[in-house]
């Protein structure tokens, strides 16, 4: 067989040679991840999320500033999110511990009176970086915290935080939409179906995409990028009627690609002309048993409505979110999984940047790309 033909996988969607990532539960720390919609938050709501396994409580300050704290007091570990708000701190239903919105940092406690030596200023709840983009508030989720007095969470952030990512745009002028569904697996198994080239014809299968039919052999080249892998620029697959049409109407050739980065992004830039097409579809891990697809995507075609494409896109999350869950009823059984040439190829090298980029944290070492150079892949879909 060729190289990599019997790679076999944990149900849970982890490298079987990695015993590591399963003490981690297979999440990557030290990223942005989209928590929720910027729309969610107004004036003194409290909103709550999970990501990688933390329980989180956001809202929004006075002067507009999101913002994101681990959602448990550190007396006695009730959720903040059931206390009060006013704006610029936090106070916790249970004995009004209070904490400044934007950096967890505790600044009363009612029962303390003059005899007691507590200092309250060195007690946090947790704090997260938060940004927002592209309609999403996104968390920086770090794994470098220590403890505080009385046990509490003091994040220590890396030297320097990158910005939270950005969708590409390429006009003043553009429609932008938004669409999200939950999928019940690891994340791995989530993002390497969304990486996946040849389930189109059998899942997506529309009068207005593709059909089992349809199948054909395709090749395209992909090369290394910094965290992540690139289908270089090529025209789009023939049995796409959308891309016909933008041929049709633009006059002009159609150019296609697609990115992976880690932790969990896929970027897909389409051009024909002056007019173009963009989105990024994160799988962001909720649980180590849940995941969440964020879709965004922004274009400046005039002959495209966002209802019109909204309908279409629902249809396809709604697809490969019934595929996944089908997938969910058989990985409780814990089988054996293989990845194949040349079809599974991006989901080795997601594994294997994985793998990589953990491996550099733990030696300091720079991180290995798993690609030795661009390459040409063959597959049918």
């Amino acid at each position: 067989m060729s190289e990599g033909v019997r790679t076999i996988l944990r149900a849970d969607g982890g490298v079987a040679k990695e015993p590591g990532l399963e003490a981690q539960a297979g999440f990557l720390w030290d990223f942005w991840y989209p928590a929720v919609r910027s729309l969610a938050i107004r004036g003194k709501r409290l909103v709550t999320a999970m990501l990688l396994e933390v329980p989180l409580v956001l809202g929004r300050t006075a002067e507009g500033k999101a913002f994101a704290i681990r959602d448990s007091c550190p007396h006695r570990g009730i959720p903040l999110s059931y206390g009060h708000f006013d704006g610029a701190t936090v106070e916790c239903s249970y004995h009004g511990w209070r904490f400044d919105a934007c950096t967890a940092r505790c600044v009363e406690i009612p029962s303390l009176t003059s005899q007691d030596k507590l200092k309250v200023e060195r007690i946090f709840a947790g704090h997260y970086p938060c940004e927002e983009r592209d309609g999403y508030v996104w968390v920086y989720m770090t794994s470098r915290d220590r403890k505080a007095v009385d046990n509490s969470t003091v994040t220590r952030l890396p030297e320097q935080v990158p910005a939270a990512p950005a969708l590409p745009v390429f006009s003043k002028k553009y429609k932008i939409t938004h669409l999200e569904c939950e999928l019940p697996s690891h994340v791995d198994q989530g993002i390497i179906g969304l990486m996946d080239p040849a389930h189109g014809p059998f899942v997506h299968q529309s009068w207005f995409w593709r059909s089992k039919h349809s199948i054909h052999e395709k090749q395209k080249q992909f090369e290394p990028i910094p965290y992540g892998f690139r289908m270089s620029p090529h025209s789009p697959s023939s049995n796409s009627a959308p891309y016909q049409l933008l041929k049709r109407i633009t006059g002009e050739g159609v150019t296609t690609t697609i990115d992976f980065v880690l932790p969990n992004m896929r970027l897909e830039e389409i051009h024909s002309g002056k007019l173009w097409f963009s989105s990024r579809a994160t799988v962001t891990p909720v649980r180590r048993d849940l995941c969440r697809i964020d879709f965004v995507a922004a274009w400046n075609l005039p002959f495209l409505p966002v209802f019109l494409f909204r309908m279409f896109g629902k249809t396809f999350l709604r697809q490969d979110q019934e595929t996944m869950i089908r997938q969910a009823e058989g990985l409780k059984h814990d089988p054996k999984l293989m990845l194949i040439d040349d079809a599974d190829r991006p989901a080795k090298w997601y594994f294997g940047l994985k793998a990589n980029l953990l491996e550099a944290r733990r030696t300091g070492v720079a991180m290995e790309h798993p690609m030795a150079g661009p390459v040409t892949l063959h597959w049918r879909s």
